[in-house]
């Protein structure tokens, strides 16, 4: 089971956003007004239908204590994984890193996706 909660392959950057936003104790109603943001961006941010420009994500990292590359990538300073990890029954566990590996392969298929989609409107353009 992967160890890392909030990297690339365990969870989205809207992921690492709302756990961030909560461990920090802030409704999403709270970030975004202190963020200077409509509620419905920061909902957008959460459910990875967008993404904010780079003064937006300098922003958000420092208000919720958490470095710039964690929010991005998961990796460098941020949150570890829930505590009670260890309290969790080995079948739960088991199931949690069979949906985590899954999101994985959902992503890396909508990636592919997305280049097909490029492709076939350039090739569209070209006819």
């Amino acid at each position: 089971m992967n160890d890392n909660w909030y990297s690339e392959d365990a969870a989205t950057f809207g992921d690492r956003v709302a756990a961030a936003r909560e461990a920090a104790g802030m409704t999403q109603a709270q970030l975004a007004r202190r963020m200077g943001i409509k509620l419905g961006t920061l909902q957008s941010w959460e459910q990875d239908l967008n993404e904010p420009r780079a003064n937006k994500l300098q922003m958000m990292a420092g208000l919720l204590n958490v470095s710039l590359m964690w929010l991005l990538n998961g990796e460098g300073d941020g949150l570890d994984g829930p505590p009670e990890e260890e309290d969790i029954a080995p079948e739960v566990s088991a199931l949690l890193g069979e949906m985590r590996e899954l999101r994985t392969q959902i992503k890396s298929s909508g990636d592919k996706l997305a280049r097909l989609e490029k492709r076939l409107r350039a090739a569209l353009k070209e006819s």
